[in-house]
Protein backbone atom coordinates (compact mmCIF):
# COMPACT_ATOMS: atom_id res chain seq x y z
CA UNK A 1 0.00 0.00 0.00
CA UNK A 2 3.14 2.55 0.68
CA UNK A 3 3.88 2.48 -3.13
CA UNK A 4 0.45 3.10 -4.11
CA UNK A 5 0.33 6.38 -1.74
CA UNK A 6 3.48 7.43 -2.96
CA UNK A 7 2.43 6.97 -6.08
CA UNK A 8 -0.81 8.81 -5.41
CA UNK A 9 1.56 11.91 -3.66
CA UNK A 10 4.00 12.17 -6.81
CA UNK A 11 1.52 11.79 -8.73
CA UNK A 12 -0.74 14.79 -7.49
CA UNK A 13 2.03 17.00 -7.36
CA UNK A 14 2.95 16.61 -10.99
CA UNK A 15 -0.38 18.13 -11.62
CA UNK A 16 -0.10 20.70 -9.15
CA UNK A 17 3.23 21.97 -10.73
CA UNK A 18 2.00 22.04 -14.10
CA UNK A 19 -1.30 24.52 -12.99
CA UNK A 20 1.38 26.61 -11.46
CA UNK A 21 3.22 26.83 -14.58
CA UNK A 22 0.49 29.14 -16.13
CA UNK A 23 0.99 31.79 -13.19
CA UNK A 24 4.54 32.06 -13.63
CA UNK A 25 4.46 31.92 -17.48
CA UNK A 26 6.47 29.02 -17.86
CA UNK A 27 7.55 27.91 -21.19
CA UNK A 28 5.94 24.40 -21.35
CA UNK A 29 8.49 22.73 -23.70
CA UNK A 30 11.79 23.93 -22.30
CA UNK A 31 10.50 22.86 -18.77
CA UNK A 32 9.93 19.94 -19.85
CA UNK A 33 13.29 19.19 -21.33
CA UNK A 34 15.44 20.20 -18.55
CA UNK A 35 12.71 18.09 -16.36
CA UNK A 36 13.27 15.04 -18.60
CA UNK A 37 17.69 15.73 -18.08
CA UNK A 38 16.61 15.80 -14.21
CA UNK A 39 14.70 12.69 -14.22
CA UNK A 40 17.17 11.12 -15.97
CA UNK A 41 19.99 12.28 -13.65
CA UNK A 42 17.90 11.08 -10.60
CA UNK A 43 17.77 7.65 -11.84
CA UNK A 44 20.94 7.34 -13.21
CA UNK A 45 22.26 8.40 -9.27
CA UNK A 46 19.56 5.47 -7.90
CA UNK A 47 20.68 3.04 -10.17
CA UNK A 48 22.15 -0.17 -8.46
CA UNK A 49 23.32 -1.09 -12.54
CA UNK A 50 26.22 0.52 -14.42
CA UNK A 51 24.69 3.51 -17.36
CA UNK A 52 26.43 1.54 -20.08
CA UNK A 53 24.69 3.16 -23.48
CA UNK A 54 25.80 0.32 -25.70
CA UNK A 55 24.54 -2.84 -23.38
CA UNK A 56 20.85 -0.73 -22.87
CA UNK A 57 19.87 -1.39 -26.68
CA UNK A 58 20.61 -5.51 -25.43
CA UNK A 59 17.90 -5.20 -23.03
CA UNK A 60 14.76 -6.64 -23.69
CA UNK A 61 12.82 -3.57 -22.38
CA UNK A 62 15.04 -1.12 -24.92
CA UNK A 63 12.36 -0.70 -27.29
CA UNK A 64 9.41 -0.03 -25.33
CA UNK A 65 11.66 2.45 -22.83
CA UNK A 66 11.97 4.53 -26.34
CA UNK A 67 8.77 3.95 -26.92
CA UNK A 68 7.70 5.59 -23.83
CA UNK A 69 10.22 8.13 -24.20
CA UNK A 70 8.26 9.66 -27.20
CA UNK A 71 5.24 9.08 -25.48
CA UNK A 72 6.39 10.92 -22.30
CA UNK A 73 7.20 13.98 -23.30
CA UNK A 74 4.07 14.33 -26.18
CA UNK A 75 1.35 13.50 -23.21
CA UNK A 76 2.61 15.41 -20.52
CA UNK A 77 3.12 18.37 -23.18
CA UNK A 78 -0.66 17.89 -24.11
CA UNK A 79 -1.49 17.08 -20.40
CA UNK A 80 0.22 20.44 -19.29
CA UNK A 81 -2.05 22.55 -21.82
CA UNK A 82 -5.27 20.51 -20.86
CA UNK A 83 -4.33 21.76 -17.09
CA UNK A 84 -3.84 25.65 -18.20
CA UNK A 85 -6.61 25.35 -20.33
CA UNK A 86 -9.52 23.20 -18.83
CA UNK A 87 -8.54 23.20 -15.13
CA UNK A 88 -6.57 20.91 -12.76
CA UNK A 89 -9.38 18.20 -12.10
CA UNK A 90 -10.14 18.07 -16.05
CA UNK A 91 -6.41 16.87 -16.83
CA UNK A 92 -6.26 14.90 -13.63
CA UNK A 93 -9.51 12.84 -14.62
CA UNK A 94 -8.78 12.78 -18.25
CA UNK A 95 -5.39 11.46 -16.89
CA UNK A 96 -6.84 8.96 -14.38
CA UNK A 97 -9.66 7.39 -16.78
CA UNK A 98 -7.73 6.29 -19.04
CA UNK A 99 -7.15 3.26 -16.49
CA UNK A 100 -9.55 1.70 -18.86
CA UNK A 101 -7.33 1.14 -21.43
CA UNK A 102 -4.69 -0.92 -19.74
CA UNK A 103 -7.95 -2.34 -17.87
CA UNK A 104 -8.93 -3.59 -21.31
CA UNK A 105 -5.61 -4.32 -22.64
CA UNK A 106 -5.59 -6.53 -19.48
CA UNK A 107 -8.33 -8.49 -20.56
CA UNK A 108 -6.87 -9.05 -24.00
CA UNK A 109 -3.05 -9.66 -23.23
CA UNK A 110 -3.95 -11.26 -19.79
CA UNK A 111 -6.89 -13.02 -19.90
CA UNK A 112 -8.37 -10.90 -16.80
CA UNK A 113 -12.10 -11.15 -16.40
CA UNK A 114 -14.47 -8.49 -18.39
CA UNK A 115 -18.12 -9.11 -16.57
CA UNK A 116 -20.83 -6.70 -17.60
CA UNK A 117 -20.22 -4.17 -14.99
CA UNK A 118 -16.25 -3.17 -16.61
CA UNK A 119 -17.95 -3.03 -19.73
CA UNK A 120 -20.48 -0.36 -18.15
CA UNK A 121 -17.77 1.13 -16.21
CA UNK A 122 -16.05 1.66 -19.73
CA UNK A 123 -19.17 3.58 -21.12
CA UNK A 124 -19.18 6.06 -18.39
CA UNK A 125 -15.35 6.45 -18.57
CA UNK A 126 -15.86 7.93 -21.71
CA UNK A 127 -18.63 10.17 -20.45
CA UNK A 128 -16.86 11.46 -17.12
CA UNK A 129 -13.84 12.38 -19.74
CA UNK A 130 -17.03 14.85 -21.78
CA UNK A 131 -18.73 16.24 -18.65
CA UNK A 132 -15.92 17.43 -17.03
CA UNK A 133 -14.24 19.26 -20.04
CA UNK A 134 -17.94 21.17 -20.08
CA UNK A 135 -17.63 25.10 -19.46
CA UNK A 136 -20.62 26.66 -17.13
CA UNK A 137 -23.00 27.44 -19.91
CA UNK A 138 -22.97 23.57 -21.02
CA UNK A 139 -20.55 24.35 -23.80
CA UNK A 140 -17.17 23.48 -24.81
CA UNK A 141 -15.72 27.02 -26.76
CA UNK A 142 -13.67 25.27 -28.78
CA UNK A 143 -13.01 21.99 -30.21
CA UNK A 144 -10.03 21.99 -28.73
CA UNK A 145 -11.61 21.68 -25.14
CA UNK A 146 -12.79 17.89 -25.63
CA UNK A 147 -9.77 17.09 -27.96
CA UNK A 148 -7.47 17.65 -25.09
CA UNK A 149 -8.86 15.67 -22.66
CA UNK A 150 -9.20 13.00 -25.22
CA UNK A 151 -5.23 13.01 -26.26
CA UNK A 152 -4.67 12.47 -22.45
CA UNK A 153 -7.32 10.19 -22.55
CA UNK A 154 -5.43 7.66 -24.97
CA UNK A 155 -2.12 9.01 -24.45
CA UNK A 156 -1.73 8.13 -20.75
CA UNK A 157 -3.60 4.75 -21.39
CA UNK A 158 -0.99 3.89 -23.74
CA UNK A 159 1.79 4.66 -21.38
CA UNK A 160 -0.15 2.72 -18.40
CA UNK A 161 -0.02 -0.12 -20.64
CA UNK A 162 2.87 -0.36 -22.08
CA UNK A 163 4.15 0.06 -18.58
CA UNK A 164 2.55 -3.03 -17.77
CA UNK A 165 3.51 -5.19 -20.54
CA UNK A 166 6.77 -4.27 -20.21
CA UNK A 167 6.42 -4.66 -16.01
CA UNK A 168 5.00 -7.84 -16.47
CA UNK A 169 7.48 -9.24 -19.17
CA UNK A 170 10.77 -7.53 -19.48
CA UNK A 171 11.66 -5.30 -16.51
CA UNK A 172 12.94 -7.08 -13.36
CA UNK A 173 12.94 -4.98 -10.15
CA UNK A 174 16.33 -4.38 -10.06
CA UNK A 175 16.28 -2.65 -13.21
CA UNK A 176 13.55 0.07 -12.50
CA UNK A 177 15.38 2.92 -11.59
CA UNK A 178 18.21 1.79 -15.13
CA UNK A 179 14.97 1.53 -17.38
CA UNK A 180 13.37 5.22 -15.67
CA UNK A 181 16.89 6.63 -16.39
CA UNK A 182 16.64 5.44 -19.69
CA UNK A 183 12.99 6.72 -21.22
CA UNK A 184 13.59 9.60 -19.48
CA UNK A 185 17.01 10.29 -21.58
CA UNK A 186 15.06 9.62 -24.79
CA UNK A 187 12.01 12.00 -23.93
CA UNK A 188 15.24 14.57 -23.07
CA UNK A 189 16.60 14.03 -26.88
CA UNK A 190 13.90 14.47 -28.43
CA UNK A 191 13.16 17.71 -26.55
CA UNK A 192 16.29 18.84 -27.62
CA UNK A 193 15.45 18.48 -31.34
CA UNK A 194 11.91 20.38 -30.51
CA UNK A 195 13.69 22.95 -29.09
CA UNK A 196 16.20 23.26 -31.38
CA UNK A 197 13.65 23.71 -34.33
CA UNK A 198 11.58 25.99 -32.09
CA UNK A 199 14.94 28.20 -31.54
CA UNK A 200 15.91 28.04 -35.08
CA UNK A 201 11.98 28.56 -36.67
CA UNK A 202 11.16 31.30 -34.05
CA UNK A 203 13.86 32.65 -32.18
CA UNK A 204 12.86 31.72 -28.97
CA UNK A 205 15.07 32.65 -25.76
CA UNK A 206 15.97 30.11 -23.38
CA UNK A 207 14.66 31.65 -20.23
CA UNK A 208 16.35 30.73 -16.91
CA UNK A 209 12.67 30.32 -15.01
CA UNK A 210 11.88 27.81 -17.26
CA UNK A 211 15.29 25.77 -16.40
CA UNK A 212 14.04 26.33 -12.31
CA UNK A 213 10.77 25.21 -13.70
CA UNK A 214 12.22 22.16 -14.98
CA UNK A 215 14.03 21.16 -12.02
CA UNK A 216 11.51 21.63 -9.53
CA UNK A 217 9.22 19.02 -12.14
CA UNK A 218 11.90 16.61 -12.52
CA UNK A 219 11.95 15.25 -8.89
CA UNK A 220 8.68 13.84 -8.53
CA UNK A 221 8.21 13.42 -12.08
CA UNK A 222 11.18 10.70 -11.44
CA UNK A 223 9.75 9.23 -8.61
CA UNK A 224 5.99 8.90 -9.85
CA UNK A 225 7.36 7.08 -13.09
CA UNK A 226 9.44 5.22 -10.04
CA UNK A 227 6.00 4.30 -7.49
CA UNK A 228 3.98 3.38 -10.83
CA UNK A 229 6.84 0.30 -11.78
CA UNK A 230 7.00 -0.29 -7.95
CA UNK A 231 3.34 -0.40 -7.34
CA UNK A 232 2.80 -2.40 -10.47
CA UNK A 233 5.82 -5.34 -9.74
CA UNK A 234 4.25 -5.58 -6.18
CA UNK A 235 1.67 -8.17 -6.61
CA UNK A 236 -0.22 -7.31 -3.38
CA UNK A 237 -3.08 -6.63 -5.94
CA UNK A 238 -4.67 -7.50 -9.18
CA UNK A 239 -3.39 -4.98 -11.50
CA UNK A 240 -6.74 -3.76 -12.32
CA UNK A 241 -7.62 -3.40 -8.75
CA UNK A 242 -4.25 -1.50 -8.52
CA UNK A 243 -4.86 0.90 -11.33
CA UNK A 244 -8.46 2.06 -10.03
CA UNK A 245 -7.28 2.12 -5.87
CA UNK A 246 -4.33 4.84 -7.77
CA UNK A 247 -6.28 6.22 -10.31
CA UNK A 248 -9.49 7.23 -7.96
CA UNK A 249 -7.43 8.70 -5.26
CA UNK A 250 -5.22 11.22 -7.84
CA UNK A 251 -8.33 12.23 -9.34
CA UNK A 252 -10.26 12.94 -5.64
CA UNK A 253 -6.66 14.73 -3.86
CA UNK A 254 -6.29 16.64 -7.64
CA UNK A 255 -9.74 17.81 -7.55
CA UNK A 256 -10.05 18.62 -4.21
CA UNK A 257 -6.50 20.49 -4.74
CA UNK A 258 -7.72 22.17 -7.48
CA UNK A 259 -10.63 23.21 -5.69
CA UNK A 260 -9.46 24.76 -2.43
CA UNK A 261 -5.51 26.18 -3.88
CA UNK A 262 -6.62 27.67 -7.15
CA UNK A 263 -10.42 28.22 -6.88
CA UNK A 264 -11.39 26.01 -9.66
CA UNK A 265 -15.08 26.03 -9.97
CA UNK A 266 -16.83 22.83 -10.69
CA UNK A 267 -20.06 23.22 -12.08
CA UNK A 268 -23.07 20.88 -12.16
CA UNK A 269 -21.56 18.95 -15.29
CA UNK A 270 -18.07 18.79 -13.68
CA UNK A 271 -19.57 17.47 -10.63
CA UNK A 272 -21.54 14.62 -12.32
CA UNK A 273 -18.52 13.35 -14.66
CA UNK A 274 -16.29 13.39 -11.51
CA UNK A 275 -18.80 11.46 -10.06
CA UNK A 276 -19.06 9.41 -13.18
CA UNK A 277 -15.31 9.10 -13.01
CA UNK A 278 -15.58 7.34 -9.54
CA UNK A 279 -18.52 4.70 -10.29
CA UNK A 280 -17.10 4.20 -13.68
CA UNK A 281 -13.63 3.13 -11.57
CA UNK A 282 -14.93 1.24 -9.12
CA UNK A 283 -16.60 -1.14 -11.65
CA UNK A 284 -14.36 -1.47 -13.72
CA UNK A 285 -12.13 -3.06 -10.91
CA UNK A 286 -15.22 -5.73 -9.99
Amino acid sequence: MIYILLSVIFNTLLFIILKLFSRFNINIIQALVVNYLVAFAMGLWRSETAFQLSEISQKPWWFGSVFLGFLFISVFYVTALTTQRNGLSVATVASKMSVIIPIAAGFILFEDEMGFLKIIGILLALAAVYFTSKKADGNSKSTGNITLPLLVFLGAGTIDTTLKILEHHYLPVSEIPLFSSHTFLVAFGLGIIIIGYLTWKHYQKIEGKNIVAGIILGVPNYFALYYVIKMLSSKVFESSTIFTINNVAIVLLSSLTGLIFFQEKINKRNGFGIGLAILALVLVSK
